[in-house]
């Protein structure tokens, strides 16, 4: 039995692909053990803006992520964002960058586990293939289906010949670098140019802050992170903090989970999940604040 949708009704999707460029050369400088780590970091972060952007993540493919959009206009305001984010972060410490991909046209879906194939797909793949870190590189065809104020940030970059198609096909880049017409393709909610978000954390004394140059911190008690915890409840690597557009998200990786009060409401738990950082609170990791109010991780978040 077939397990793929009927050639009759190849539906129209955006296909991506996203590929962190010198993984090769990670495992040589960090190590088998924390470029792993970093490596799924980075993915993870991929796999939750594909989905903040109405995006269905395909697989993960060892350092690439494939996903598919219903439209052109998410794939490209995802892989902008995807930019973005990557990079202003250091992710597990380490500064990356990647390469993205993407085609508009009709796949071929498998009903058993939601993979897609066809001509589509390999355009995308070769897209991914030409772009270089930090580009993103499309079809003609697929700048076509954006947005006239979206085509204004791409330009061509050449004609290719693909196997297996008789005509060459256009290929753009899409700029994605901070401007105000990116501003307004990816949606981005950006303070005023006078205000900067900030937030400021305080542990036993020592004062870390994040903003715009600083987009993200670490926190656990083994050596490798920015807060280094002196707590043995907390984990070797326990939470991460990532500056979000004006935002600041406190995101747990840890086994005993972590506690935030936030000032005059009550505790909540997370365990291997995320929350908006606002106003001022305290961060607990391993333990109730109750247990211990005094290995806390105090924070203050201005805009």
């Amino acid at each position: 039995m077939n397990d793929t949708t009927p050639d009759h009704s190849h539906p129209d999707k955006a296909v991506l692909f996203a590929d962190i460029s010198g993984s090769t050369r990670l495992y040589e400088t960090l190590g088998d053990a924390r470029a792993f780590t970093t490596i799924n970091s980075c993915l993870d972060i991929l796999q939750r803006l594909t989905a903040a952007h109405t995006g269905q993540t395909v697989k993960t493919i060892g350092d690439e992520i494939m996903a598919v959009f219903p439209d052109a206009i998410s794939a490209a305001q995802a892989a902008c964002e995807m930019q973005l984010v990557i990079s202003h972060a250091k992710i597990d410490g380490t500064q990356l960058s990647i390469r993205i991909g993407l085609h508009y046209g009709p796949v071929i879906e498998s009903a058993s586990d939601g993979d897609v194939f066809g001509e589509t797909v390999n355009i995308a793949a070769r897209m991914t293939e030409i772009a270089q870190a930090q580009q993103i590189i499309t079809t003609g065809a697929t700048v076509a289906m954006l947005p006239p104020i979206m085509r204004t940030s791409t330009r061509s970059f050449d004609n290719l010949s693909i196997k297996g198609k008789t005509d060459d096909i256009e290929v753009h880049e899409v700029i994605w670098q901070e401007s105000e017409e990116m501003t307004m393709m990816v949606g981005r909610t950006l303070s005023p140019a006078n205000v900067e978000p900030t937030l400021q954390l305080i542990y036993r004394g020592n004062k870390f802050v994040m903003d715009a140059a600083h987009p993200g911190i670490t926190i656990g008690r083994g050596e490798l992170a920015d807060i280094m915890i002196q707590d043995r409840r907390a984990s070797r690597m326990h939470a991460k903090i990532e500056r979000r557009r004006d935002k600041f998200v406190f995101i747990d990786i840890s086994s005993n989970g972590s506690y935030v009060t936030f000032r005059n409401e009550s505790e909540v738990q997370l365990r291997r999940e995320e929350l908006v950082l606002r106003e001022s609170g305290s961060i607990s990791l391993g333990h109730t604040y109750k247990k211990d109010p005094a290995e806390v991780i105090t924070f203050v978040y201005k805009s």
